[in-house]
């Protein structure tokens, strides 16, 4: 019940509104055209809480609430917590996916399906931002020139390699409104002009050659086993002989209960995808052997889907 609330709040922006001043229901009833009675109700409740602050008849969000979940903000998750208001109604789903039934959901609008990629987008940037070094560092970027990042995303990951190898140069590979969000990011970090942002999508297109390094982050669980061989033989094909790629996912142990988030956001791609899933160590390194590569090894374990496998081009 209370992560509904959150939601709810989320998804009005409420906490951006009531930062700057207190307002009353009646008031912020006005600005997002809600119904006095139902809002009245969630604002009480989001302050009983501890989410909002309610004195007299005013509701307020406090500072350390609305620095994490401000419509923007250095500091801010709320990118994270829309996106799981969007995994929400999938996961209302899951006794009739299990059952065997396909929910009837209708395709969303444009306009909502840009602010579901904004959102999603911007909760895989919440999430890699104290994970992207540390990763990086485990990667060894070392004497690498030229950085392919597949379906990179915010371009926090390029960022972190590109600040790790001071002289590498990067291409990062995603969709065209992905890429926009990626240029901001990197714009803003000082590190475009060592980057090349390409748009794509790596499901029809092939990716840029020339590469040393390959870097799939967070993409094969979404994928099926044939999709992931066929993204395995196109990042073969963009590197170069004696090039490297590394995946960083959850990488599951035989039995597939552990880690424990891995086989939990399994049922995640269950309801999210045709065909993803989490994978094994020796599933990964089947579907990259039939795509060419050699010397594949398990670089590190993970709890949460920060498990690097690597493989060399031969």
């Amino acid at each position: 019940m209370e992560s509904r609330i959150l939601l709810t709040g989320a998804e009005l922006d409420l906490f951006t509104l009531l930062g700057p001043a207190p307002l009353s229901a009646q008031e912020v009833a006005g600005r997002i055209h809600a119904d006095l009675r139902a809002l009245t109700i969630l604002l009480d409740a989001l302050a009983a809480m501890g989410l909002l602050i309610k004195k007299k008849e005013t509701y307020q969000c406090p500072p350390p609430v609305f620095l994490g979940l401000m419509a923007e903000g250095p500091e801010s998750v709320l990118p994270m917590v829309l996106h799981m208001a969007d995994l929400w109604r999938k996961w209302s789903d899951l006794t009739l996916v299990v059952q065997g039934t396909s929910p009837s959901e209708k395709p969303p609008a444009p306009s909502q399906e840009a602010k579901q990629l904004q959102a999603f987008i911007g909760a895989m940037h919440v999430i890699a931002s104290p994970l992207a070094a540390r990763v990086v560092a485990a990667v060894v970027p070392g004497s690498s020139q030229a950085l392919l990042d597949v379906g990179g995303g915010s371009g926090i990951y390029t960022l972190a390699f590109l600040q790790a190898a001071p002289a590498m140069r990067a291409t990062l590979f995603d969709r065209p409104a992905v890429i926009e969000i990626a240029q901001q990011h990197l714009s803003r970090a000082g590190l475009l002009d060592r980057a090349t942002l390409v748009p794509g999508d790596f499901y029809r297109d092939d990716l840029p050659s020339g590469h040393d390094l390959a870097f799939i982050s967070a993409i094969i669980h979404q994928n099926s086993t044939e999709q992931n061989l066929d993204l395995f033989m196109k990042v073969f094909r963009s590197l170069n002989p004696g090039g490297r790629v590394v995946i960083r996912d959850h990488v599951m142990a035989e039995d597939r209960t552990h880690p424990r988030d891995g086989a939990i956001f399994a049922v995640n791609m269950l309801l999210g995808t045709t065909g993803g899933n989490t994978y094994t160590f020796e599933e990964m390194k089947v579907g990259l052997q039939q795509a060419g590569f050699v010397r594949i090894r398990l670089v590190q374990g993970g709890e949460h889907m920060d498990a690097l496998v690597e493989a060399f081009k031969p």
